[in-house]
Protein backbone atom coordinates (compact mmCIF):
# COMPACT_ATOMS: atom_id res chain seq x y z
CA UNK A 1 0.00 0.00 0.00
CA UNK A 2 1.43 3.36 -1.04
CA UNK A 3 2.28 5.61 1.89
CA UNK A 4 2.11 9.37 1.40
CA UNK A 5 4.61 11.33 3.45
CA UNK A 6 3.30 13.45 6.32
CA UNK A 7 5.77 16.25 7.18
CA UNK A 8 3.95 16.98 10.45
CA UNK A 9 3.87 13.44 11.83
CA UNK A 10 6.62 13.82 14.43
CA UNK A 11 5.70 17.37 15.48
CA UNK A 12 2.02 16.48 15.90
CA UNK A 13 2.87 13.45 18.05
CA UNK A 14 4.99 15.59 20.38
CA UNK A 15 2.85 18.70 20.73
CA UNK A 16 -0.47 20.19 19.54
CA UNK A 17 1.42 23.15 18.06
CA UNK A 18 4.48 23.63 15.85
CA UNK A 19 6.04 27.08 16.26
CA UNK A 20 7.15 27.60 12.65
CA UNK A 21 8.94 30.44 10.90
CA UNK A 22 7.15 32.15 8.00
CA UNK A 23 8.49 35.35 6.41
CA UNK A 24 10.50 36.07 9.55
CA UNK A 25 7.41 35.64 11.73
CA UNK A 26 6.91 32.87 14.28
CA UNK A 27 3.46 31.40 13.68
CA UNK A 28 2.14 28.61 15.94
CA UNK A 29 0.66 25.95 13.66
CA UNK A 30 -2.24 24.10 15.28
CA UNK A 31 -1.80 20.49 14.17
CA UNK A 32 -4.48 18.17 15.57
CA UNK A 33 -7.94 17.79 14.07
CA UNK A 34 -9.91 18.43 17.26
CA UNK A 35 -7.91 21.58 18.03
CA UNK A 36 -8.10 22.93 14.47
CA UNK A 37 -11.87 22.44 14.35
CA UNK A 38 -12.28 24.19 17.70
CA UNK A 39 -10.13 27.15 16.66
CA UNK A 40 -11.91 27.47 13.30
CA UNK A 41 -15.23 27.94 15.12
CA UNK A 42 -13.83 30.51 17.59
CA UNK A 43 -13.71 33.66 15.46
CA UNK A 44 -13.49 35.98 18.47
CA UNK A 45 -10.16 34.46 19.55
CA UNK A 46 -8.93 33.57 16.06
CA UNK A 47 -10.15 36.30 13.74
CA UNK A 48 -10.28 36.47 9.94
CA UNK A 49 -10.69 40.26 10.02
CA UNK A 50 -7.16 40.73 8.71
CA UNK A 51 -6.98 41.94 5.11
CA UNK A 52 -4.27 40.18 3.09
CA UNK A 53 -2.95 38.37 6.20
CA UNK A 54 -5.26 35.36 6.25
CA UNK A 55 -3.22 33.44 3.65
CA UNK A 56 0.19 32.16 4.71
CA UNK A 57 2.46 33.51 3.29
CA UNK A 58 0.62 36.82 3.53
CA UNK A 59 -0.47 38.55 0.32
CA UNK A 60 0.31 42.15 1.28
CA UNK A 61 2.76 42.37 -1.63
CA UNK A 62 0.44 40.96 -4.33
CA UNK A 63 -2.98 42.53 -3.76
CA UNK A 64 -4.45 45.73 -2.33
CA UNK A 65 -8.00 44.57 -1.56
CA UNK A 66 -9.62 42.58 1.22
CA UNK A 67 -11.03 39.26 0.01
CA UNK A 68 -14.77 38.87 0.61
CA UNK A 69 -16.19 37.00 2.44
CA UNK A 70 -12.96 35.26 3.52
CA UNK A 71 -11.41 38.16 5.42
CA UNK A 72 -14.36 39.33 7.54
CA UNK A 73 -15.91 37.93 10.71
CA UNK A 74 -19.54 37.53 11.80
CA UNK A 75 -22.02 39.05 11.80
CA UNK A 76 -21.17 40.73 8.48
CA UNK A 77 -19.57 37.55 7.12
CA UNK A 78 -22.94 35.88 6.56
CA UNK A 79 -24.29 38.97 4.77
CA UNK A 80 -21.30 39.16 2.45
CA UNK A 81 -21.37 35.41 1.78
CA UNK A 82 -25.08 35.40 0.95
CA UNK A 83 -24.53 37.80 -1.95
CA UNK A 84 -22.43 35.34 -3.95
CA UNK A 85 -23.58 31.96 -2.66
CA UNK A 86 -25.99 31.36 -5.59
CA UNK A 87 -23.05 31.31 -8.01
CA UNK A 88 -21.07 28.85 -5.90
CA UNK A 89 -24.11 26.55 -5.79
CA UNK A 90 -24.35 26.49 -9.60
CA UNK A 91 -22.42 23.18 -9.94
CA UNK A 92 -25.38 21.50 -8.23
CA UNK A 93 -27.58 22.46 -11.20
CA UNK A 94 -27.90 19.56 -13.72
CA UNK A 95 -27.17 21.77 -16.73
CA UNK A 96 -23.98 23.17 -15.16
CA UNK A 97 -22.84 19.72 -14.04
CA UNK A 98 -23.43 18.44 -17.60
CA UNK A 99 -21.16 21.18 -18.96
CA UNK A 100 -18.42 20.21 -16.50
CA UNK A 101 -18.69 16.55 -17.54
CA UNK A 102 -18.65 17.46 -21.23
CA UNK A 103 -15.52 19.56 -20.68
CA UNK A 104 -13.76 16.68 -18.90
CA UNK A 105 -14.76 14.24 -21.66
CA UNK A 106 -13.32 16.58 -24.29
CA UNK A 107 -10.03 17.04 -22.44
CA UNK A 108 -9.64 13.29 -21.88
CA UNK A 109 -10.43 12.57 -25.54
CA UNK A 110 -7.74 15.06 -26.58
CA UNK A 111 -5.31 13.51 -24.08
CA UNK A 112 -5.87 10.02 -25.47
CA UNK A 113 -5.44 11.26 -29.06
CA UNK A 114 -2.10 12.93 -28.33
CA UNK A 115 1.24 11.13 -28.11
CA UNK A 116 1.54 12.62 -24.63
CA UNK A 117 0.46 15.73 -22.75
CA UNK A 118 1.56 17.85 -19.83
CA UNK A 119 -1.28 17.16 -17.41
CA UNK A 120 -0.75 20.51 -15.67
CA UNK A 121 -0.66 22.73 -18.78
CA UNK A 122 -2.86 20.74 -21.16
CA UNK A 123 -5.48 19.32 -18.80
CA UNK A 124 -5.67 20.82 -15.30
CA UNK A 125 -5.27 24.52 -16.14
CA UNK A 126 -7.77 24.46 -19.05
CA UNK A 127 -10.16 22.42 -16.91
CA UNK A 128 -10.05 24.92 -14.05
CA UNK A 129 -10.32 27.94 -16.35
CA UNK A 130 -13.25 26.73 -18.45
CA UNK A 131 -15.11 25.34 -15.44
CA UNK A 132 -14.78 28.71 -13.71
CA UNK A 133 -16.67 30.37 -16.57
CA UNK A 134 -19.56 28.00 -15.83
CA UNK A 135 -19.43 28.90 -12.14
CA UNK A 136 -19.40 32.65 -12.77
CA UNK A 137 -21.80 32.34 -15.72
CA UNK A 138 -19.59 34.37 -18.05
CA UNK A 139 -18.72 33.88 -21.72
CA UNK A 140 -16.50 30.82 -22.05
CA UNK A 141 -14.10 32.76 -24.28
CA UNK A 142 -12.75 34.39 -21.08
CA UNK A 143 -11.18 31.04 -20.24
CA UNK A 144 -8.55 31.51 -22.95
CA UNK A 145 -7.12 34.51 -21.10
CA UNK A 146 -7.37 32.75 -17.75
CA UNK A 147 -5.45 29.76 -19.12
CA UNK A 148 -2.55 32.09 -19.90
CA UNK A 149 -2.28 33.01 -16.20
CA UNK A 150 -0.70 29.63 -15.40
CA UNK A 151 -0.96 27.87 -12.06
CA UNK A 152 -1.01 31.02 -9.90
CA UNK A 153 -2.99 34.21 -10.47
CA UNK A 154 -0.90 36.49 -8.25
CA UNK A 155 2.66 35.61 -9.25
CA UNK A 156 4.29 34.46 -12.45
CA UNK A 157 6.90 31.72 -12.73
CA UNK A 158 9.65 34.13 -11.69
CA UNK A 159 7.76 35.24 -8.58
CA UNK A 160 6.81 38.65 -10.02
CA UNK A 161 3.49 39.99 -8.77
CA UNK A 162 0.53 39.91 -11.16
CA UNK A 163 -1.74 41.54 -8.56
CA UNK A 164 -2.11 44.93 -10.28
CA UNK A 165 -3.06 43.25 -13.56
CA UNK A 166 -5.62 41.06 -11.78
CA UNK A 167 -7.30 44.05 -10.14
CA UNK A 168 -7.32 46.04 -13.41
CA UNK A 169 -8.83 43.11 -15.30
CA UNK A 170 -11.51 42.59 -12.64
CA UNK A 171 -12.41 46.28 -12.65
CA UNK A 172 -12.80 46.14 -16.43
CA UNK A 173 -15.15 43.18 -16.08
CA UNK A 174 -17.33 45.11 -13.61
CA UNK A 175 -17.33 48.18 -15.85
CA UNK A 176 -18.31 46.11 -18.90
CA UNK A 177 -21.12 44.51 -16.90
CA UNK A 178 -22.44 47.99 -16.02
CA UNK A 179 -22.75 48.78 -19.73
CA UNK A 180 -24.17 45.36 -20.71
CA UNK A 181 -25.68 43.74 -17.59
CA UNK A 182 -26.53 40.07 -17.64
CA UNK A 183 -26.94 37.07 -15.35
CA UNK A 184 -23.24 36.77 -14.60
CA UNK A 185 -21.18 37.16 -11.42
CA UNK A 186 -20.00 40.68 -12.25
CA UNK A 187 -23.48 41.98 -13.11
CA UNK A 188 -24.92 40.45 -9.94
CA UNK A 189 -22.37 42.21 -7.75
CA UNK A 190 -22.96 45.51 -9.55
CA UNK A 191 -26.63 45.19 -8.66
CA UNK A 192 -26.16 43.78 -5.13
CA UNK A 193 -26.77 45.73 -1.96
CA UNK A 194 -25.07 45.36 1.40
CA UNK A 195 -26.86 46.88 4.39
CA UNK A 196 -28.96 49.12 2.17
CA UNK A 197 -26.18 50.41 -0.10
CA UNK A 198 -24.44 49.37 -3.28
CA UNK A 199 -21.12 47.58 -2.96
CA UNK A 200 -18.02 49.69 -3.36
CA UNK A 201 -15.56 48.87 -6.12
CA UNK A 202 -13.10 47.74 -3.43
CA UNK A 203 -15.66 45.23 -2.15
CA UNK A 204 -16.46 43.99 -5.64
CA UNK A 205 -12.77 43.59 -6.44
CA UNK A 206 -12.39 41.63 -3.20
CA UNK A 207 -15.06 39.18 -4.35
CA UNK A 208 -13.46 38.84 -7.78
CA UNK A 209 -10.11 38.31 -6.12
CA UNK A 210 -11.30 35.30 -4.15
CA UNK A 211 -13.20 33.91 -7.15
CA UNK A 212 -10.08 33.95 -9.32
CA UNK A 213 -7.54 32.96 -6.66
CA UNK A 214 -9.42 30.81 -4.16
CA UNK A 215 -9.97 27.78 -6.35
CA UNK A 216 -7.19 28.11 -8.90
CA UNK A 217 -4.04 26.30 -7.81
CA UNK A 218 -6.07 24.15 -5.39
CA UNK A 219 -8.15 22.63 -8.21
CA UNK A 220 -5.19 22.45 -10.60
CA UNK A 221 -3.00 20.59 -8.10
CA UNK A 222 -5.75 18.28 -6.83
CA UNK A 223 -6.76 17.27 -10.36
CA UNK A 224 -3.12 16.65 -11.29
CA UNK A 225 -2.41 14.55 -8.22
CA UNK A 226 -5.54 12.44 -8.77
CA UNK A 227 -4.39 11.62 -12.29
CA UNK A 228 -0.89 10.84 -10.99
CA UNK A 229 -2.40 8.54 -8.38
CA UNK A 230 -4.28 6.53 -11.01
CA UNK A 231 -1.16 6.39 -13.18
CA UNK A 232 0.68 4.77 -10.26
CA UNK A 233 -2.29 2.65 -9.17
CA UNK A 234 -4.06 1.26 -12.27
CA UNK A 235 -5.90 -1.32 -10.17
CA UNK A 236 -7.56 1.54 -8.28
CA UNK A 237 -9.00 2.85 -11.55
CA UNK A 238 -10.25 -0.64 -12.32
CA UNK A 239 -11.80 -0.77 -8.85
CA UNK A 240 -13.73 2.46 -9.48
CA UNK A 241 -14.84 1.10 -12.85
CA UNK A 242 -16.19 -2.05 -11.23
CA UNK A 243 -17.59 -0.29 -8.15
CA UNK A 244 -18.94 3.12 -9.24
CA UNK A 245 -20.64 3.45 -5.86
CA UNK A 246 -17.15 4.20 -4.47
CA UNK A 247 -16.83 7.37 -6.55
CA UNK A 248 -17.78 9.80 -3.77
CA UNK A 249 -15.77 8.16 -0.99
CA UNK A 250 -12.73 7.96 -3.27
CA UNK A 251 -12.89 11.66 -4.06
CA UNK A 252 -13.27 12.62 -0.40
CA UNK A 253 -10.16 10.57 0.31
CA UNK A 254 -8.28 12.41 -2.42
CA UNK A 255 -9.35 15.74 -0.92
CA UNK A 256 -8.13 14.58 2.51
CA UNK A 257 -4.70 13.46 1.36
CA UNK A 258 -3.97 15.71 -1.61
CA UNK A 259 -5.08 19.04 -0.13
CA UNK A 260 -2.74 21.62 -1.73
CA UNK A 261 -3.44 24.26 0.93
CA UNK A 262 -1.20 23.51 3.90
CA UNK A 263 -2.85 25.96 6.28
CA UNK A 264 -4.57 29.28 6.67
CA UNK A 265 -3.95 32.13 9.07
CA UNK A 266 -5.99 33.73 11.82
CA UNK A 267 -5.12 36.82 13.87
CA UNK A 268 -5.48 36.98 17.65
CA UNK A 269 -7.13 40.33 18.57
CA UNK A 270 -5.80 40.04 22.11
CA UNK A 271 -2.85 38.32 23.73
CA UNK A 272 -3.68 34.60 23.63
CA UNK A 273 -2.24 31.35 24.94
CA UNK A 274 -2.35 28.79 22.12
CA UNK A 275 -1.59 25.40 23.65
CA UNK A 276 1.30 26.83 25.66
CA UNK A 277 2.50 29.28 23.01
CA UNK A 278 1.93 32.94 23.81
CA UNK A 279 0.64 34.93 20.84
CA UNK A 280 0.75 38.72 21.10
CA UNK A 281 -2.27 40.83 20.12
CA UNK A 282 -2.26 41.28 16.36
CA UNK A 283 -0.05 38.26 15.68
CA UNK A 284 -1.08 35.21 13.69
CA UNK A 285 -1.71 31.53 14.25
CA UNK A 286 -2.11 28.82 11.64
CA UNK A 287 -4.93 26.34 11.24
CA UNK A 288 -3.01 23.48 9.66
CA UNK A 289 -5.57 21.64 7.55
CA UNK A 290 -3.01 19.27 6.02
CA UNK A 291 -1.77 18.08 9.41
CA UNK A 292 -5.27 17.75 10.87
CA UNK A 293 -6.27 15.57 7.91
CA UNK A 294 -3.52 13.08 8.87
CA UNK A 295 -4.34 12.94 12.59
CA UNK A 296 -3.95 9.26 13.59
CA UNK A 297 -6.35 9.79 16.50
CA UNK A 298 -9.09 10.24 13.88
CA UNK A 299 -7.94 8.48 10.70
CA UNK A 300 -6.77 4.86 10.69
CA UNK A 301 -3.62 4.47 8.56
CA UNK A 302 -3.80 8.21 7.80
CA UNK A 303 -1.09 8.19 5.13
CA UNK A 304 -2.74 5.53 2.98
CA UNK A 305 -5.31 6.09 0.25
CA UNK A 306 -8.41 4.10 1.12
CA UNK A 307 -10.96 4.59 -1.62
CA UNK A 308 -13.78 3.35 0.60
CA UNK A 309 -12.80 5.30 3.75
CA UNK A 310 -15.94 6.00 5.74
CA UNK A 311 -16.48 7.99 7.84
CA UNK A 312 -14.01 10.56 6.58
CA UNK A 313 -14.31 13.76 8.65
CA UNK A 314 -11.57 15.62 6.77
CA UNK A 315 -11.40 19.41 6.74
CA UNK A 316 -9.91 19.94 3.29
CA UNK A 317 -12.60 22.58 2.75
CA UNK A 318 -12.06 24.25 6.09
CA UNK A 319 -14.47 24.16 9.00
CA UNK A 320 -16.96 26.45 10.68
CA UNK A 321 -18.35 29.66 9.21
CA UNK A 322 -15.50 30.01 6.73
CA UNK A 323 -15.94 26.60 5.12
CA UNK A 324 -14.98 26.83 1.47
CA UNK A 325 -17.49 28.53 -0.83
CA UNK A 326 -16.11 26.55 -3.75
CA UNK A 327 -16.45 23.07 -2.27
CA UNK A 328 -19.43 22.10 -4.45
CA UNK A 329 -17.51 23.21 -7.53
CA UNK A 330 -14.40 21.26 -6.50
CA UNK A 331 -16.42 18.13 -5.74
CA UNK A 332 -18.24 18.32 -9.07
CA UNK A 333 -14.95 18.62 -10.95
CA UNK A 334 -13.07 15.86 -9.12
CA UNK A 335 -15.98 13.41 -9.20
CA UNK A 336 -16.33 14.17 -12.89
CA UNK A 337 -12.65 13.45 -13.49
CA UNK A 338 -12.73 10.11 -11.68
CA UNK A 339 -16.01 9.04 -13.30
CA UNK A 340 -15.02 9.96 -16.86
CA UNK A 341 -11.51 8.60 -16.39
CA UNK A 342 -12.89 5.21 -15.34
CA UNK A 343 -15.21 5.18 -18.35
CA UNK A 344 -12.76 6.19 -21.07
CA UNK A 345 -9.14 5.63 -20.00
CA UNK A 346 -7.44 2.26 -19.58
CA UNK A 347 -4.15 3.51 -18.15
CA UNK A 348 -1.86 6.52 -17.77
CA UNK A 349 1.92 6.35 -18.19
CA UNK A 350 3.96 9.19 -16.65
CA UNK A 351 7.02 10.06 -18.73
CA UNK A 352 8.43 13.11 -16.92
CA UNK A 353 7.62 15.27 -13.93
CA UNK A 354 8.68 18.28 -11.88
CA UNK A 355 7.29 18.29 -8.36
CA UNK A 356 6.21 21.49 -6.65
CA UNK A 357 7.52 21.48 -3.08
CA UNK A 358 6.60 24.00 -0.40
CA UNK A 359 9.91 24.56 1.38
CA UNK A 360 9.75 26.21 4.79
CA UNK A 361 12.32 26.44 7.57
CA UNK A 362 10.49 23.88 9.71
CA UNK A 363 9.01 21.52 7.09
CA UNK A 364 8.83 20.70 3.39
CA UNK A 365 5.62 19.55 1.78
CA UNK A 366 4.69 18.39 -1.71
CA UNK A 367 1.69 20.36 -2.98
CA UNK A 368 1.55 19.30 -6.62
CA UNK A 369 3.47 19.44 -9.88
CA UNK A 370 4.85 22.21 -12.05
CA UNK A 371 4.95 19.73 -14.92
CA UNK A 372 3.62 16.19 -15.30
CA UNK A 373 4.00 14.63 -18.75
CA UNK A 374 2.03 11.48 -19.46
CA UNK A 375 0.57 9.23 -22.14
CA UNK A 376 -3.13 8.40 -21.86
CA UNK A 377 -4.30 5.03 -23.21
CA UNK A 378 -7.96 4.87 -24.18
CA UNK A 379 -10.15 1.94 -23.25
Amino acid sequence: MQDYNDPFREARAKCPVLAAQHQGETIPMILRLKDVRKAAKDYTTFSSDAPRRVPIPSEEDVRTVRQYPLEVDPPVHAEYRKLVEPFFLRPKQPEVLAKIHSLIERLLTEACAADEIDIVKDFAIPLQSHALTYLLNVDEKEAELWISWGIHVFKDGDGKSKGPFMEKYSQQMFEAAEVNPGEDFFSALNQAEFQGRKLTMEEKLGYANIAFAGGRDTIIHTATRILKYFAENPKALECIREHPEMLNTACEEFFRLFIPLTHIGRVCPVKTDVHGHEVEAGDRVSLCWSSANRDPEVFEAPNEVRLDRKPNPHIAFGFGIHNCLGQHHARAIMRGIVQKLSESVASIEVTDQTELIEHEEDYSRKVGYEMLRAKFNAR
